[in-house]
């Protein structure tokens, strides 16, 4: 990512404090003139710092009632106006810097389109971490991922045989992207709204993930209905498991089972005519 003209690199620094930084995404920050960090823990900031001596946060430019819209712009013109100036950037983000991460998709494309090299890293994202502590393997009864405003603010088409996972839950029905949290009635919006495809005593999970090697992750039982007075944080997220079996296709089946005979028709008679092709060349020979 050396340019002479600068580039950007925005790479993930993983969930867990130490633990996920790969080697690719180590090296971007190690080799970059300039470092971006967006990380909500200072602790982390201390220790990117740690890899690098010129080290600029992100998190200042958040503010109480402030759009996060607004925040997200002025964090890609920091990075961009740094690499116009001919430097090699890094952004460092908490996670996986394309997983819940506008910030680096918009600065990528910005600094793309005005001609400069630019690059993601991936990384380990809280989902990954969902699957590892939660137990669920995502290709087993499918898996549907929205963030909790957006499953409000549109009609999405739910299938309860496999599992939901509703992300940043703790905002869930925030139009004005300047709260931190929303309150019961928002919760109970959500709540009437998952009542059309699951029953209010189905069992769902709230889910943190670790970011510390000393602490474990949050995942806590509790009824759909529940969920209303539950304490939520902005990183918790709803994992609502299948409600239902899977709904067997017969006429798809059927389908493929036509198609499957055709096909091994199709290759059992292939060696036959090779024979015979065999036996018409020695003719003429």
């Amino acid at each position: 990512m050396r340019s002479s003209k600068g580039s950007l690199a925005c790479v993930g620094l993983g969930m867990m404090l130490g633990a996920h930084l790969g080697p690719r995404a180590r090296s971007c920050i190690e080799r970059a003139d300039i470092v971006f960090v967006a990380a909500s823990d200072p602790i982390v900031e201390l220790w990117v710092k740690g890899m690098h001596p010129d080290v600029r946060s992100l998190q200042s430019l958040y503010a109480e009632g402030k759009s996060r819209h607004e925040t997200y712009r002025e964090m890609v013109h920091a990075m961009l106006d740094e690499v116009r100036r001919g430097a090699n950037v890094c952004g460092a983000f908490y996670g996986h810097p394309g997983v819940f991460a506008q910030v680096p998709h918009h600065a990528i494309s910005r600094a793309r389109d005005e001609g400069f090299a630019a690059a993601m890293e991936p990384a380990v994202s809280a989902e990954d971490c969902l699957y590892a502590d939660l137990g669920i393997d995502p290709g087993a009864r499918g898996c549907q991922h929205y963030e909790a405003s957006q499953f409000m603010f549109y009609r999405r088409r739910i299938d309860p045989s496999a599992y939901l996972v509703l992300w940043q839950v703790g905002v869930a029905g925030d139009r004005s992207l300047q709260r931190s949290s929303t309150g019961t009635g928002y919760r109970r919006l959500l709540v009437e709204r998952l009542a059309e495809d699951y029953p209010p005593e189905h069992a769902v999970t709230l889910y943190e993930a670790a970011t510390l090697p000393v602490s474990q992750p949050r995942m806590e039982s509790i009824p759909l209905a529940g969920i209303v007075e539950a304490k939520l944080a902005l990183q918790t997220t709803l994992v609502i498991p299948p409600a239902v079996a899977m709904q067997r296709d017969d006429l798809m089946l059927a389908r493929i089972a036509r198609l499957d005979l055709e096909n091994s028709c199709a290759s059992a008679q292939q060696p036959q005519q090779g024979r015979v092709d065999n036996v018409e060349r020695n003719r003429v020979s």
